[in-house]
């Protein structure tokens, strides 16, 4: 037997015990790490019941038949959720009429202060297609659960408080399937790129996330909006 047969046997040997142990690992119980693959095929996006900013009850269902960007946030943000609002607006001018076939959802975290008409007048300054949504407490908490997104009220020195909340755009195909994010630190480029492949109807269902970072992302709407947390 050669050297060079020993060194691929020996190797060879290495990787089979890696492999069996990495296997093993995961029939542990407990573990708490899953897949990549499992974590993909995790439901972003449900059902919920909301009122949209001319207090018409809406659903998630009512949603169907064209894309949609969902983005949540509130209307005494200082700087993220207005900025975002703004260059989804410039996006939805840049589409033309192609624009009219993308829904834009934003979804208050701030169920307290953003009443439809508060949620009405904060939407004059951006585009007219985009539409809100609000509701109680304990509705807009199933929304961000079937979402997965997250948000908490973060008191500040003044007595009043802000709100936490995440920061990623949410991509979804015509039936409602997952499609990915759209993050505003992206180029322009990019992001037109990506609502344009969701509105031909090439993206769609957990195959086509893309820019997933963001979507998991949160950013604190405060002295230091950049700061990024969970």
């Amino acid at each position: 037997m050669t050297l060079r047969t020993v060194r691929l046997w020996l190797w060879g040997a290495v990787a089979l015990t890696a492999g069996a142990l990495v296997g093993a690992a995961w029939m542990l119980p407990g573990t708490a790490t899953a897949p990549a693959a499992t974590a993909a095929l995790t439901p972003v996006g449900g059902e919920f019941a909301l009122v949209d900013d001319q207090a018409k009850p809406r659903t998630w269902s009512d949603f169907r038949g064209k894309p949609v960007a969902v983005f949540f946030g509130f209307t005494h943000c200082p700087d993220i959720c207005p900025t975002t609002l703004g260059e989804l607006s410039v996006l939805l001018a840049d589409l033309g009429e192609r624009g009219d076939d993308l829904q834009v959802v934003l979804v208050s975290g701030d169920p307290e202060r953003d009443t439809p008409e508060v949620l009405n007048a904060y939407l004059q300054s951006f585009d007219p297609r985009i539409v809100g949504l609000t509701g109680t407490e304990a509705e807009v908490d199933r929304a961000f659960s079937a979402f997965k997104a997250y948000r908490r009220k973060v008191p500040t020195e003044n007595g009043d408080y802000t709100v936490d909340h995440s920061a990623g755009i949410y991509l979804y195909d015509r039936d409602g399937g997952f499609a990915g994010t759209l993050d505003m630190h992206e180029d322009t480029e990019v992001r037109r790129a990506k609502v344009m492949r969701l509105l031909k109807g090439s993206g769609g269902g957990s195959a086509s996330l893309n820019g997933l970072g963001g979507a998991w992302s949160t950013e604190r709407d405060s002295i230091d909006p950049a700061r990024r947390t969970g």
